[in-house]
């Protein structure tokens, strides 16, 4: 039997954000219900608000989130009721040519749940990411719920969802740090910071935290950046070579989406080196580079699309990590929140004023 549950929609562009009641079927073969525990608070979230993403409003917001299954459809295997989950955007599909290659990290047909959710007038609702977590219960495909350590706190380890994990995976999955690079991190929001920690437990000597705002600098450290460079007063590109021997980093991870931090990470990394793209730019952004310097330069120009992750191999480990003291997930909470916090929440995102707000339910 469906249930009604209040959650957060963006029904028009640019609209603040509502707290309504919404409608959620029970599962069907495949899918998963999820009570909610926590939902941090995401730029993509403020990104679909702003019709960023594409225009199928109303969107049913969030997608960082940790819970407890509490039913499953026919077919199910993954998870049972009770089992605590951390909720994923890339429930693989296992058939796909990058399944097929043995590389389910880049699957290219995910899946989602086939039942929508609705407004209680019936509107169908589109979820953010697939997932629409900003609700005391959501309806997930069951792919898309990875269980993990039930003692862990949801708040800290439901952020592996998206920002840490995408941060994370672009340093160690999609850049390849390993003991002994030299890595610049350029933009050190939750993602940047993630980048930075990730570089810090794959053993980087060297990292260096680029930002324009002091407190983030001051943040990075924690995270375990070894330099810091304020792009307001300094040159980006210079600081990071004086920084590495004169020569530029091993990786450079933007983690901004900006034309101007995209080519300053371009010339700041070394010969050979690589640079990973894991900020979100909008669809009107672009880019030009000379071709010989691409050709001169060798290396690798990547993008990195949720830290090239696999939930069912990365999750358990990063939240070992986090359980072990490592990585350090708590410092990535800057507050809790209830559910009709979540336009002010926006705010303070886009103020700088937080890493990360955390919904709790």
């Amino acid at each position: 039997m469906s249930q009604t549950v209040k959650a957060v929609i963006a029904r028009s562009k640019g609209a603040d954000v509502e707290l309504v009641d919404i409608v959620v079927p029970d599962p069907g073969p495949g899918e998963a219900v999820v009570n909610v525990q926590s939902c941090g608070v995401c730029h993509t979230d403020l990104h679909y608000r702003e019709g960023g993403i594409n225009d199928e409003f109303p969107f049913l917001l969030g997608h960082e989130a940790a819970g407890t299954v509490e039913a499953v459809g026919e077919g199910v295997t993954e998870v049972a009721p009770g089992d605590f989950v951390v909720l994923n955007w890339r429930a693989v599909c296992g058939q796909c040519r990058a399944c097929a290659k043995g590389e389910p990290q880049y699957c290219f047909d995910t899946h989602n749940a086939t039942q929508a959710m609705t407004l209680t007038d019936g509107t169908e609702l589109t979820p953010a990411l697939g997932i629409g977590a900003f609700a005391e219960k959501t309806l997930v495909a069951a792919g898309q719920c990875t269980k993990v350590d039930p003692s862990a706190d949801a708040a800290a380890v439901g952020l592996l969802g998206c920002g840490v994990m995408a941060g994370y995976g672009a340093a160690v999955n999609t850049g390849g740090v390993t003991r002994g690079d030299s890595v610049a991190v350029i933009g050190c929001g939750g993602v940047g910071d993630a980048a930075v920690a990730g570089a810090h437990i794959a053993g980087a000597t060297t990292i260096v935290a680029v930002d324009t705002d002091s407190r983030k600098l001051e943040i990075a450290k924690g995270f375990g950046a070894t330099h810091t460079v304020d792009a307001s007063s300094e040159d980006t590109v210079e600081r990071i070579r004086e920084l590495t021997g004169g020569f530029g980093a091993d990786v450079v991870v933007e983690a901004v989406g900006l034309p101007q931090t995209y080519e300053q990470a371009f010339y700041a990394r070394d010969l050979a080196g690589t640079v990973v793209l894991v900020g979100v730019p909008t669809p009107e952004k672009e880019v030009t580079l000379p071709m010989i310097e691409i050709f001169g330069r060798g290396g690798a120009l990547k993008s990195s699309w949720y830290g090239d992750c696999l939930p069912s191999r990365d999750f358990p480990v990063l939240v070992d990590l986090y359980q072990q003291g490592r990585l350090d997930l708590d410092a990535f909470v800057t507050e809790r929140i209830g559910l009709g916090d979540v336009e002010s929440a926006f705010a303070k995102m886009h103020a700088g004023d937080v890493l990360r707000s955390v919904v709790i339910l």
